[in-house]
């Protein structure tokens, strides 16, 4: 099955060892020498409407993807892994 990233940020990215919805895929990470996927990237939740910033991003190593269906990205992990954004606050707000 061939995937471009536009199908894969369609698609709902459910955790299953909680059962939790994590959300969309928003951005990949890739490894430049390799040009094979690392992680994909979700953003956090918009604080206040987006004015607030957002909450932090975390991401999803490839190799805790169980399955890539028509509808949904089942993985495999215990917490997603949390990464900081630069910026935020009311930063933000006067872009």
């Amino acid at each position: 099955m061939l995937c471009t990233f536009d199908d894969i940020r369609n698609k709902e990215i459910i955790n299953i060892k909680s059962g939790v919805k994590m959300g969309y895929a928003d951005d990949v990470e890739f490894d430049t020498c390799t040009a094979k996927i690392c992680r994909l990237v979700i953003f956090g939740r918009a604080k206040l409407f987006g004015l607030l910033g957002r909450e932090d991003d975390f991401t999803v190593c490839w190799s805790d993807i169980e399955i890539i269906g028509e509808d949904a990205i089942l993985v495999s992990c215990d917490m997603p892994v949390r990464t900081k954004k630069s910026g935020g606050g009311l930063k933000n707000l006067f872009k």
